[in-house]
């Protein structure tokens, strides 16, 4: 039984940063791409980010959503089956839950494709 389980959430001042956690288990974590999503009240939900699986010695593919380019890195440590988000410069607007997910493949994750996992996500708040 495949298990994403978020943590790290938070709330936090404007400015702030905070490091979300997604550890994987019932899974070959190193077969699969890791990443996350968020959505706000009332609204879709929005790519963050996603990092391939290893391609090469320590190689990896990222992709970010345009709203958090350059705030947000996304990382992945292989031997612990976990992934990372870390956020910095917190904005209000950031405010969301933020979910992980996993797939097999990089593509299509800001396309709205079905991904094979999803965690039940963790709440971060930016206070203004």
């Amino acid at each position: 039984q495949v298990q994403l389980v978020e943590s790290g959430g938070d709330l936090v001042q404007a400015g702030g940063s905070l490091r979300l956690s997604c550890a994987a288990s019932g899974l070959t974590f190193s077969n699969y791409a890791m990443g996350w999503f968020r959505q706000a009240p009332g609204k879709e939900r929005e790519f963050v980010a996603t990092m391939s699986r290893p391609i090469g010695w320590r190689t990896y593919t990222t992709y970010y959503g345009d709203s958090v380019k350059g705030r947000f890195t996304i990382s992945r440590d292989n031997a612990k089956n976990t992934v990372y988000l870390q956020m910095n410069s917190l904005k209000p607007e950031d405010t969301a839950v933020y979910y992980c997910a996993a797939d097999r493949s990089i593509s299509g994750w800001g396309g709205g494709k079905t991904l094979d996992y999803w965690g039940q996500g963790t709440q971060v708040t930016v206070s203004s």
